[in-house]
């Protein structure tokens, strides 16, 4: 069966770090053909794209929001992706997905964990 696991959310204070984690079974995260991303939603909000690695090109992408504070990236040996999160805000309180999408964007491929929680609060 093939799944994606979140883990490594929490209760951090402002300022603080999180590293979030996301294993894959029966799926290598490394796939040249697909896309990994990390998503969020807080409450009361849509779901949003935070950082994506484009497995082909090895290009990432994150949204406004994160840029010098989060950081993409893979473990191939480990089969894992990593959102290594710094300098958290309250207003990154959201739960948080991984994500895989084929890059010719099929949805019967497209692939998503469980999410992880991730709460700034002091």
């Amino acid at each position: 069966q093939v799944q994606l696991e979140e883990s490594g959310g929490g209760l951090v204070q402002p300022g603080g770090s999180l590293r979030l984690s996301c294993g894959a079974a029966g799926f290598r995260i490394g796939a040249v053909t697909y896309t990994m991303s990390w998503y969020r939603q807080a409450p009361g909000k849509e779901r949003e794209m935070v950082a994506s690695i484009n497995n082909s090109a090895g290009v990432t992408e994150y949204a406004d929001s994160v840029k010098g504070r989060f950081t993409i990236y893979r473990d191939a040996d480990l089969n894992t992706l990593y959102l290594q999160m710094n300098s958290l805000r309250p207003e990154d309180t959201a739960e948080c997905y991984c994500s895989a999408r084929p890059d010719d964007n099929n949805p019967r491929f497209v692939l998503w964990g469980q999410g992880t929680q991730v709460t700034v609060s002091s």
